[in-house]
């Protein structure tokens, strides 16, 4: 029986065997979008059903849940003799969401770890990489309505055998992907990263032995389910009920909804999401692994004291949505389920669970990452580039503050580059990049403020694509607080200001010289009434500047 002590030791090692990754990840890799924003996760996961034994404290949420997934699919393909059998230095390499993916953008690579010739353990990491081929510069493909336009889809192959790169996979690769050249720098940081876990966990193995690491693996999940259970209890049995709206799904410009009944009952949260929308025409689809783990994250994010490994989400039943949108089959598009469509799911378990503990949770956060891709030639440089810009958005009010401003995407811990080194990758100008001002919805405490920032092509022509959300619909407020400011995309061109006709989605826009592309990201939603809010604080946020007269009296009379 090990010890308390020595338990929450191991726990913090492999966490920090995982943080270890995620730090060596970033440093090596080339694209700003892992460098600078971290966009990127990595994880260890059982060998014998790919569930989940730690994961970096650095890494993307939404990850969470669909690296167990692709990790399990790997395993039941390993054994169904349809992938080939692990040996030590084997990398595989695999995107396609239909098996515990995401959309195809986000890459994993899975690396066995074995002790004394016997598989462990796998350690997995997933990059997003700038582009992988499809209609459009950056792979978000508005208009896309099958997977195959998204571009190039990855079954899970070998592509480090034994410690050698395989030079014919990755030719396949660069062949079909945009500025090729510039990916084996991401791909060699995400295999350096899987070599930084390896070294850390063996040395793990070495200091305890695999004895002890196995039970204190058993006894950190074990206990991660009672601690989950334990919060669990504080919700009275019954349902709770919520929905919320995804604007479009970028084809057929109507609303899709997410309908989701949370039963608390015996020691079990189940979530039934199964009268949502039925399956769209558009990239707006959410493969299963992507719904489920948006459920995960978000209670992780009502929880975050409960240590993160499978034993969390084992109170946790989520009902797999069939015959909806919320889980996707081939060949439906996918490639705004991740960051867009998860957030709704999230926006939803946020509020049906806020009836149950109002005190816990908040109103809904921003809700989109505010995908943004511009991808051409920079004459200056004679080379081909892909820009892909996130941003933050404003965090719903709480029962004792305001919302955050500019916080990052409720799937992720990634934040927007320095506007200083995306000027120095690409031919673009920061003409702006400032608070949403007006846009924390109304509340006893208002949410938090979106960003506003307009960027101009210097140089050279481009196509612009957009997949963002809460164009339609402004994150909802709870408990009678307003809803923030919505999502609004502007393109100054010719002199000429349009907005797309989807809101927030559109694709393979042309843009020249000094043509511009406008963004404000949407505020939080409002906590509690408006009436009930310290007219103080309303004076003091017009005099920041933060709200108009006019508005202010509008928002809180």
């Amino acid at each position: 029986m090990i010890d308390a002590l020595t338990l929450a030791v191991i726990q913090a090692g492999l966490q920090q065997v995982c943080n270890e990754m995620d730090i060596a990840f970033s440093r090596a890799a080339f694209s700003p979008v892992i460098a600078e924003a971290d966009d990127r996760s990595d994880g260890i996961y059982a060998a014998e059903d790919g569930a989940l034994i730690a994961q970096g404290e650095l890494g993307l949420p939404v990850f969470v849940g669909t690296m167990a997934h692709s990790a399990a699919h790997l395993v039941r393909l390993i054994g169904e003799g349809a992938v080939a059998a692990p040996e030590p230095g084997d990398i595989y390499i695999i995107n396609d969401p239909y098996l515990g993916g995401t959309h195809l953008m986000d890459v994993r690579f899975a690396r066995p770890f074995f002790v004394d010739g016997k598989l462990f353990c796998w350690l997995q990491n997933t990059g997003h990489w700038p582009d992988i081929g499809g209609m459009v510069p950056g792979g978000f493909s508005a208009h896309a309505t099958e997977v195959e336009q998204e571009g190039l889809r990855l079954p899970p192959v070998k592509l480090f055998k034994k410690g050698v790169l395989d030079r014919e996979i990755l030719s396949i690769i660069q062949s079909n992907i945009r500025v090729a050249e510039q990916r084996i720098g991401d791909i060699k940081a995400q295999a350096a990263a899987l070599l930084v876990g390896e070294a850390r966990l063996a040395e793990m193995v070495s200091r305890y032995g695999i004895d002890t690491l196995r039970e204190a693996i058993a006894g950190i999940r074990a206990r991660a389910a009672e601690r989950m259970l334990a919060e669990l209890r504080r919700i009275p049995n019954g349902v709770y009920v919520s929905e919320t709206f995804v604007d479009s799904d970028g084809v057929a410009d109507a609303p899709l909804r997410i309908a989701l009944a949370v039963t608390r009952q015996d020691d079990e949260l189940v979530f039934d999401l199964s009268d949502s929308s039925p399956p769209c025409q558009g990239p707006m689809n959410s493969v299963w692994a992507t719904t489920c783990s948006a459920v995960y994250l978000a209670m992780k994010h009502i929880f975050p004291d409960v240590p993160i490994n499978a034993g969390t989400f084992a109170p946790l039943r989520v009902l797999r949505p069939e015959g909806t949108f919320l889980d996707a089959r081939y060949p439906r598009p996918v490639s705004g389920c991740a960051a867009e469509v998860s957030q709704r799911v999230a926006e939803a378990v946020f509020l049906a669970i806020a009836q149950a503990l109002p005190a816990d949770v908040w109103a809904a956060p921003a809700g989109t990452s505010g995908n943004f891709a511009l991808g051409g030639f920079d004459p200056a440089r004679q080379a081909g580039y892909v820009m892909y810009q996130i941003t933050g958005g404003g965090y719903g009010g709480t029962a004792e503050a305001d919302g955050l401003t500019n916080g990052c995407s409720t799937i992720g811990i990634s934040k927007t580059a320095p506007v200083e080194v995306m000027e120095q990758y690409y031919p673009v100008l920061f003409r702006r990049f400032a608070i949403h001002e007006g846009s924390g919805g109304a509340g006893a405490q208002r949410g938090g403020f979106g960003v506003h920032y307009e960027v101009e092509l210097l140089r050279g022509e481009a196509k612009a694509s957009f997949v963002m959300d809460h164009g339609r619909f402004g994150p909802p407020g709870v408990l009678g607080g307003g809803a923030g400011a919505r999502n609004v995309v502007k393109l100054h061109r010719n002199g000429q200001t349009t907005i797309p006709p989807h809101l927030s989605k559109d694709q393979g826009l042309q843009l020249r010289a000094g043509d511009r592309v406008e963004v404000m990201t949407p505020g939080g939603g409002g906590y509690g009434h408006p009436r009930d809010r310290d007219k103080a604080l309303v004076a003091q946020d017009v005099r920041r500047g933060y709200y108009t007269a006019d508005q202010a009296k509008a928002l809180w009379g």
